[in-house]
């Protein structure tokens, strides 16, 4: 029997969970749940989508993303993909660790936000030691809320949800434990666990969020970052030997790539005379060049905003 297509929507902010197969846990130590957080940094980075709230337990992951209209199955397998390709190797075994495909539900009003973030911070409730003193565990975004802990992973955006609770952001971040504590045993969080595990929805959460325009053709692209770095670039884009051409090439390749979410396989057919290895090359290295060239952050922002 095929599978259901997943329920999406350009606009949506999901709440996901990844188990792990029943014989194996997702984390053996805190070196695993420490590797796991640092590519849901980089892939967070890598395709500009905000991670609202998440918790690691042993067996499974909660995550409140907003994919910035991202595609959330592409961010999920690049995430668990890179994880199991880690795990296996460090580990020395084969095949799969995670238990069929993530479970997503998508965000659909504030009420079910707020229950989600309670809900995800409340996790570690069970865990031994942390009961009454859930902000305290390390592999949760709750600390980071409730001022317990910096963010020093450089991870979670905190102003959305906080914002709900007043402007002043120490009696927010209090504000807000309170009613986390609140929602601990209340029937709501059982209504919640029940969603993510049906891992679909019919609604599409309408908001006053921005989010990033996808849906562009190369030659929409091409035309944009012509008009911010100068005319040629489809020149450039298939040029040899050239310095410039290069960064231009990579920089557009990690673009379409990342912002887009075209296909490896795609972008080689389109540039020509590629390998799927130098695709991946190329989105790493315009990656690289946002993060290090100011003209390419400035162009990469104003691409943004030109929607």
């Amino acid at each position: 029997m095929p599978r259901a297509a997943r329920k999406k929507s350009e606009e949506s902010m999901y709440h996901v969970m990844s188990r792990s197969i029943s014989e194996v846990d997702l984390f053996q130590c805190d070196e695993d749940k420490d590797y796991y957080l640092s590519l849901l940094k980089r892939y967070k980075e890598k395709y500009h989508c905000k991670i609202y709230c998440y918790v690691l337990m042993s067996n499974h992951v909660h995550i409140y993303i907003d994919p910035c209209g991202f595609d959330i199955s592409t961010f999920m397998r690049c995430l668990n993909n890179a994880y199991v390709a880690y795990f296996n190797r460090k580990y020395d075994r084969h095949g799969h660790l995670f238990q069929g495909r993530f479970a997503s539900t998508i965000v659909d009003n504030d009420t079910y936000s707020l229950t989600l973030s309670a809900y995800i911070h409340n996790n570690p409730k069970d865990l031994p030691g942390y009961a009454g003193r859930e902000e305290y565990y390390r592999y949760s975004s709750y600390g980071i809320y409730t001022g317990c802990r910096k963010d020093t992973d450089g991870i979670v955006d905190t102003e959305f949800i906080l914002s709900h609770f007043g402007r002043d952001k120490r009696a927010a971040r209090q504000k807000y434990r309170v009613f986390t504590e609140s929602m601990k045993e209340t029937g709501i969080m059982r209504e919640v666990d029940d969603s993510i595990m049906k891992a679909y929805t019919e609604n599409v959460y309408s908001s006053e969020k921005q989010y990033i325009v996808r849906n562009r053709t190369p030659e929409d692209i091409i035309y944009k970052i012509s008009n911010l770095l100068g005319r040629g670039v489809a020149e450039k884009l298939r040029a040899k030997y050239s310095r410039e051409a290069s960064r231009i090439r990579a920089f557009t390749v990690y673009i379409m790539r990342s912002i887009c979410g075209y296909t490896y396989k795609s972008l080689c057919e389109y540039i020509g005379n590629m390998s799927l290895s130098g695709i991946s090359r190329l989105t790493n290295e315009g990656f690289r060049l946002i993060k290090e060239d100011l003209k390419y952050r400035n162009t990469f922002n104003s691409l943004i905003r030109a929607g």
